[in-house]
């Protein structure tokens, strides 16, 4: 039975302080000897608390929304549970097959063919080879590139390399499917034969996380929200009590 579970998970980022950058560019153009010199004395440097102290737990048919301002810990969430960012602190236990629609060019080389990259996608998938190769005609029939998939795909326009990643992330229906607000690019054909994809994948998973903005596509597609704030889970629930309550902290009016 699919699941994903977070308990404690804590993810901290270092960053450089503006006085230790100006030092590391200094370093730069220095000798050797001098190098090592400021090395040795250390550089000063910040953390920042992506997320701290989450726990979680996701069973089938959860359709969650993640809420929150920019740099809230939406994304950093996502890449969690996809096994992108291991946590530094707590623990992530899941089963069930996981895709991750937040990046979708991962897994692809731009000197290999279109088809070598429906194989390498699918390996990086999860799948064995032979899976990937059956991948190819859904693929095929669904980016219309023809020919083109002989071609390295660093001769694509960026159109004909987002069609050809999205069809191939979206080949196969997983167990548990993350979700980022990703689909900005294309023509507006490409839009809604990707919107309708989405919608059917949507319908077969057992577990959805969504982070999304747009309160219409989250009453449309959860049933439960969580709200987060600098990193933490702030407010755990349905729908609409979360998007009222992240309202009533950005200080919108009901």
């Amino acid at each position: 039975m699919a699941h994903i579970q977070l308990s404690n998970v804590s993810i901290d980022f270092p960053v450089f302080t503006t006085r230790s950058r100006g030092l590391l560019n200094t370093v730069l153009g220095l000798p050797m000897r001098d190098k090592a010199r400021v090395e040795a004395s250390g550089l000063r440097q910040v953390s920042v608390h992506a997320l701290r102290d989450v726990s979680l737990l996701l069973r089938p048919g959860d359709r969650v929304g993640l809420i929150g301002s920019n740099g809230a810990g939406k994304t950093t969430l996502l890449r969690v549970l996809s096994g992108v960012y291991e946590p530094m602190q707590g623990e992530l236990s899941f089963s069930g097959r996981i895709a991750a629609l937040t990046d979708i060019m991962l897994g692809m080389d731009v000197d290999a063919t279109g088809y070598d990259n429906i194989i390498m996608r699918g390996i990086v998938m999860g799948l064995t080879r032979k899976q990937a190769m059956g991948l190819i005609p859904s693929v095929e029939a669904f980016t219309q590139l023809g020919e083109h998939l002989q071609l390295p795909v660093r001769t694509y326009s960026q159109g004909m390399l987002l069609r050809l990643a999205f069809a191939v992330s979206t080949s196969v229906v997983p167990d548990i499917l993350l979700m980022d607000e990703m689909i900005g690019a294309g023509d507006a054909k490409f839009f809604s034969q990707a919107k309708e994809r989405i919608n059917g994948l949507i319908e077969q998973v057992s577990i959805l996380v969504l982070a999304s903005h747009n309160e219409v596509i989250l009453k449309s597609f959860c049933n439960r929200a969580l709200v987060l704030k600098d990193g933490c889970v702030v407010m755990d629930g349905s729908v609409e009590d979360a998007l009222a309550f992240h309202n009533i902290q950005q200080g919108v009016s009901p």
